[in-house]
């Protein structure tokens, strides 16, 4: 039934915007896949045949509608196919993290009540037969890569060619019961099941509907005058909701190219090949990129690193102006013209983003100087603030209102308040109707108008009406002396060194900050063979006094940019440690998308927190490990801890207290 509200009259659903870009862009690319180092093409017409084929193979299987269909896998055109011949057949596509462990994919298999499961290769069906006996309703699995695949049992498993070839041999018979389904199609029926990360608890199914993605697929696409010619690089993960409304509801909506990269390990060699002009990248991706551009530099000539230093000062001085056309002198203009010469152009086509027009971060916050640093560049990268719940896009900078400290206005059609706590909220077409199964945890996410609580602090700044976010509302807290608390605030600053992977910052209720660090194995690594420092692990190399002097430095620094902020002086770094081990979401202590998850790390590591705060110089521990077979094991290790400077008035109060 066809929603009078419905964009251009008929355009309710996800297939019905596939007919039509079919009919509009018909022999225009729509898909693109890596495979064997070969780049293979659909376009509109071809992949709109496969996925058709692929929705009467389901029919034959017996999908009905309402019924779930997981998909588990990388970034592939079959895998979005599948999600949207599932949409086709009524059902309703609930991808999953591919590098999820039996127990999390056992959870939300058995959550959502999964009949079919659509799996990548033989290594996902393998997980799913390991979990079988945990999860009821799972009927068929399905299959796309064949390698490894001839000796299983194929009574109830198929592979995705065949579900086709056996859809095309039914047409005549199934045709018309597919239109059926499609018609039926309403705006407000469930598009996709999406789980959130968990980061505080159990994964919960976040349920939108073909009015959620659609019209905020359409309202952010126009903000950013998206077109067909638009090219993206589809490489996070599909559980994602970013990666949905990206690469599903405004490829939909736009019609553009998504491309799907061969692996993780040539992702820079095809960002090159395809030359995105729309790109999405969480921090820690450009946080990635940065440390490879910094490892280099330190490998290189003399000559090479005045040179890359010079350039980089002026595109810090002059690059963000010239992106938002403000007026620049003729001699930082040319200045900046030879930087683009022998700089900032080879380093854009280096890291894939030559062809750029817009560039977004999100997640969590960005460090200023990594955000500022591409900029300079001359990308337009900016920044935008959402959640899974609101079909990502709650607030979105416009081009020349881009800032490091902000996150933009409300997006088209999002209204956004600030609650007497601080605490952000906000209502668009895009709020998801429910938790699926979690009727108390949608009642007290979203009340009966439709506001939903972020659990973010934030405030609107007066003079521009841009949302500036301090962190999560749960973990902004006070330290023992009342002083502000903002944990993400000093791990941001503290990750802007290449050396630095991961940071947890440790001080509410505190008599003063402290830190756990990762080091950045990459990084480091480079660093020690440079300097001819032999290590045999990752523990080996953390522990090392070269490391630990260079850390420190960074902390000292961190303090000194700290101390300049009069609400958070306070929270400048007093004692730390490099942990032994890199925070891993197979023990639990990062979600899927790399956010901390600080209860769990504070309740694994408690030994760790205890001798920050008891004026121990070291602490001997045994930490249980998951190695990437299942197995459990454990690291044991004695880890220093040393004392760090702090600068301006904190400075002061050490010494008074001390």
């Amino acid at each position: 039934m066809t929603d009078p509200q419905t964009p251009e009259g008929e355009l309710h659903s996800i297939p019905a915007l596939l007919a039509r870009n079919v009919a509009r862009y018909g022999d225009r690319p729509a898909w693109r896949e890596k495979e064997f180092g070969i780049w293979q093409s659909w376009t509109w017409a071809q992949a709109a045949g496969e996925i058709r084929a692929l929705a009467l193979g389901l029919l034959t299987l017996g999908l009905r509608p309402g019924d779930r269909v997981a998909i588990i896998g990388r970034n592939r055109p079959a895998h979005y196919w599948g999600m949207i011949a599932a949409q086709m057949c009524g059902a309703v596509p609930v991808p999953l993290y591919q590098d999820a462990v039996a127990d999390e994919m056992a959870f939300v298999l058995d959550h959502c009540g999964a009949r079919f499961v659509l799996c990548g290769d033989q290594e996902q069906v393998d997980k799913v037969l390991e979990v079988e006996d945990r999860v009821t309703g799972i009927e068929r699995i399905l299959y796309t890569d064949r390698r490894g695949m001839r000796r299983y049992d194929h009574s109830r498993m198929d592979a995705l060619a065949d579900v086709q070839a056996e859809g095309r041999d039914a047409a005549p018979r199934l045709d018309a019961e597919l239109d059926a389904r499609i018609a039926g199609l309403g705006y407000d029926d469930t598009c996709v099941m999406l789980y959130t990360s968990g980061t505080t608890g159990r994964p919960k199914g976040v349920v939108l509907s073909n009015r959620n993605i659609i019209e905020t697929s359409k309202n952010s696409a126009e903000f950013d005058r998206l077109t067909q010619r638009e090219d993206i690089v589809a490489y996070l993960p599909m559980a994602w909701v970013g990666d949905f409304i990206f690469s599903v509801g405004q490829a939909l909506w736009a019609g553009f190219t998504v491309n799907c990269p061969e692996d993780a390990q040539t992702m820079m060699t095809d960002m090159r090949e395809i030359g995105p002009t729309y790109f999405f990248a969480p921090p820690r991706v450009f946080e990635g990129q940065l440390t490879n551009v910094m490892i280099r530099m330190e490998d290189a000539g003399r000559f090479k690193r005045w040179l890359f230093g010079w350039c980089m000062s002026v595109a810090r001085r002059v690059g963000p102006a010239l992106l938002d056309g403000k007026p620049v002198g003729p001699g930082d203009r040319l200045a900046y013209g030879l930087g683009r010469v022998f700089v900032y152009g080879p380093l854009k086509n280096t890291l894939g983003l030559s062809r750029i027009r817009v560039g977004y971060t999100a997640g969590e916050a960005i460090g200023p100087e990594i955000f500022d640093f591409y900029r300079s560049l001359g990308i337009n990268l900016k920044q935008l603030y959402g959640q899974t719940e609101a079909s990502v896009f709650i607030t979105q900078q416009p081009d020349g209102q881009v800032r490091s400290d902000t996150v933009g206005v409300p997006s088209p059609g999002v209204e956004v308040r600030i609650a007497d706590t601080g605490e952000v909220f906000y209502r668009s077409p895009g709020t998801f109707v429910e938790y699926y199964r979690n009727a108390d945890s949608t009642a007290s996410t979203k009340d009966a108008e439709g506001w939903v609580a972020t659990g973010d602090a934030g405030f609107f700044e007066e003079e521009t009406g841009h949302l500036r976010i301090i962190d999560r509302a749960k973990d902004v807290g006070r330290m023992a002396d009342g002083t502000m608390f903002a944990p993400k605030y000093i791990e941001n600053k503290l990750k802007f060194y290449p050396n630095i992977l991961e940071a947890v910052a440790i001080g509410n209720g505190r008599d003063f900050c402290a830190a756990m660090i990762n080091i950045d194995l990459n990084a480091v690594g480079n660093w020690a063979e440079r300097n001819n420092i032999a290590y045999a692990s990752y523990q080996e190399l953390a522990s090392h006094p070269q490391v630990y002097a260079a850390i420190r430095a960074h902390v000292e620094e961190v303090n000194r940019s700290v101390a300049e902020d009069p609400m958070l002086s306070g929270c400048q770094i007093r004692r730390f440690l490099v942990l032994h081990k890199e925070l891993d979401p197979d023990d639990g202590e990062m979600t899927r998308t790399r956010k901390v998850r600080r209860a769990v790390i504070g309740e694994k590591f408690a030994d760790l927190v205890a001798a920050l705060y008891d004026g121990s110089d070291s602490i001997y521990t045994e930490t249980e490990v998951t190695y990437e077979d299942g197995r459990k094991g454990k690291i044991k290790a004695t880890l220093k801890i040393e004392d760090v400077q702090v600068f301006g008035d904190a400075q002061g109060q050490k010494v008074a207290a001390e």
